[in-house]
């Protein structure tokens, strides 16, 4: 409906524009909902963005583009002029009632489009090429919640991307190498020594400031353990394994052995565990440690130096961001001769393009927005557009239960992980309540909420339970002898009532919001639409004598069955881009 109209305008514009003796494009005017709904099915800008060029008044100019337009073969109801020159216009009815057969139609291809950024980067028959990288956690404990909601925004923008036109490949970035793996080696090594009644010395890394890395005890156990290790159970579990399977034939193996490859290993299978069941899987795991085995990361160095963007300073390398107009240079190798999370970062980008992406998304948390613009400006002078790397950057999870709020922490593994609220909640709601916010925004996880089985409460369980009633509607039909109509069989010019004629605006426009969603990388976008759509359907069903769906009316009952078969595609589609179930029966 709205292509059409558009098609009509730019008609309309066209014809103006050659009358005025002007040969330049017109202008890039926008079709909108109007907020009050007198205003009719949409408002247009044309008129106002051409006033300065054709050196008339707005009004005056939406008045000729109102007598172009007309009726515009038989779509347009009315027109009216309204403010300093806007067009508003009233779609007929029979317009509206129509769609459903298209909707019916197109199946769970419905909602699906060639965004404006895939037809921008299109230069063949070829798709456009993104990789979206997330979650890409650190394999040294289990995933926490904020693991989770990036986890499930990357899955659902990858999914909206696919919608929209894109070719997307999903990376998890498997951070093996650095000092967390080396301090997750010793805190095992730490535990095994526990086990058998022996104390750890400190590893050589950690005697040149013992004060910040080590202790002799934690938690009463006489142990040497690093001071900023990881405590949680499931390091004494792989202790206890290595144990049962080496006995003592490891004291003099180095944490950065065997213990922190097995450990990586263990921990390693259960992240991949975790994500499948709230439905993640990745195309491709690219190591951190490859950098450095491939020269990576020491030739994203040297063409950094080469460029004059590298320096030394106080024993450590310095990048002069400075120079890239940042506020502060930034060090990519320590004194040490350790890189920071900087260097394996920058030529992990470039590698990035090298593979032949088109566009490079990161999902990740607050905690890194520090740290992606001196990537960026990087990986800029090393051959790759800047705007080409985007970066979608979520806020932290809170969770609440009983109204206060869950204290966690990080580093002693008192965190509530994704396996624990799954077990609660189930992945379908966990999912919802993940993405139902936008991704800058802090999410406050109501646990209560979550839990709560009455679907007229919990949003999840509320849009679900839309679907499943069309399956409920159409068994009932079954029951009477009556099948589900198909595209095309039905008069649509049936559904009368204005608040049937609700509904079909609202799948009207679910296209249009998939493909906003996939453009701004904010899914929320078609969680609050499912949201509105089942509250337009639910409210619908439940005043079952005005809206009887199976009635003696055979001709209406057809009608509105296709709407319901419509409400389910739409849903269906919706709920498939949250990666979320669509349920026959509740």
């Amino acid at each position: 409906m709205k292509e059409a109209l558009r098609a009509e305008i730019e008609g309309a514009l066209r014809a103006l524009l050659e009358g005025a003796g002007d040969s330049e494009p017109f202008p890039n005017f926008s079709i909108e909902v109007p907020r009050q709904k007198g205003h009719g099915d949409y408002s247009c800008n044309a008129a106002m963005l051409l006033a300065k060029r054709l050196r008339k008044k707005p009004r005056e100019i939406a008045e000729d583009l109102k007598e172009r337009i007309g009726n515009a073969g038989g779509l347009v109801a009315s027109l009216d002029i309204a403010g300093p020159g806007f067009i508003n216009i009233k779609l007929v009815e029979s317009g509206w009632q129509d769609l459903l057969h298209d909707i019916i139609e197109a199946g769970d291809e419905y909602g699906q489009s060639e965004s404006g950024e895939v037809a921008a980067a299109r230069t063949g028959e070829a798709k456009p090429k993104v990789q979206v990288e997330f979650v890409s956690a650190n394999p040294t404990g289990p995933l926490s919640t904020g693991h989770g909601r990036q986890g499930i925004l990357g899955d659902c923008i990858a999914r909206m991307l696919e919608a929209t036109g894109w070719d997307v490949t999903r990376e998890y970035y498997f951070n093996d190498g650095g000092r967390q793996m080396r301090v997750l080696g010793d805190s095992v090594k730490a535990r095994y020594l526990e086990l058998l009644g022996l104390a750890a010395p400190p590893p050589a890394f950690a005697q040149a400031d013992p004060e910040k890395n080590w202790v002799d005890e934690v938690d009463g156990l006489p142990v040497a353990f690093p001071k900023d290790g990881y405590q949680g159970d499931y390091i004494g579990d792989i202790a206890a394994s290595l144990r049962e399977a080496e006995g003592d034939g490891l004291v003099d193996e180095p944490g950065e052995g065997r213990f922190r490859d097995e450990a990586q290993r263990v921990i390693f299978k259960d992240i991949e565990g975790t994500l499948g069941r709230i439905g993640i899987y990745f195309d491709v795991y690219y190591n951190e440690r490859s950098l450095y085995d491939d020269g990576k990361l020491d030739e994203a160095l040297k063409d950094l130096r080469d460029a004059g963007l590298i320096y030394d300073s106080e024993g450590a390398v310095w990048f002069k961001a400075t120079d890239r107009g940042l506020d502060r240079d930034r060090v990519v190798i320590k004194s040490s001769g350790e890189p920071t999370y900087l260097m394996p970062d920058i030529a992990y980008h470039r590698e990035k393009f090298r593979r032949g992406f088109d566009r490079v998304i990161d999902v990740q948390g607050a905690d890194h927005i520090e740290q992606f613009p001196f990537v960026r400006e990087a990986t800029d002078v090393l051959g790759v557009d800047r705007e080409r790397v985007e970066l979608v950057m979520h806020q932290f999870v809170t969770i609440t239960s009983g109204g206060e709020r869950v204290k966690q922490s990080t580093r002693k593994a008192t965190f509530v992980t994704i396996d624990e609220l799954v077990d609660e909640v189930g992945s379908d709601v966990f999912r919802f309540f993940m993405i139902e916010r936008k991704p800058d925004g802090h999410l406050d996880f109501d646990l209560d909420l979550a839990k709560d089985k009455n679907w007229r409460k919990n949003p999840a369980y509320y849009v679900q339970y839309a679907h499943a009633r069309t399956y409920g509607i159409e068994r009932k039909a079954a029951e009477e002898g009556i099948l589900m109509p198909v595209a095309r069989t039905f008069d649509a010019g049936r559904l009368e009532l204005e608040e049937e004629i609700a509904i079909v605006k609202k799948l009207a426009t679910f296209p249009e919001v998939v493909a906003r969603a996939a453009e701004s990388r904010e899914p929320h976008h078609v969680a609050y639409y499912l949201r509105e759509v089942a509250g337009l359907w639910n409210p619908y069903l439940q005043d079952g004598d005005r809206h009887r769906v199976i009635s003696e009316d055979a001709e209406l009952s057809a009608a509105r069955l296709g709407l319901a078969l419509a409400i389910r595609n739409v849903l269906a589609s919706g709920l498939g881009l949250l990666g979320i179930g669509a349920p026959e029966r509740m």
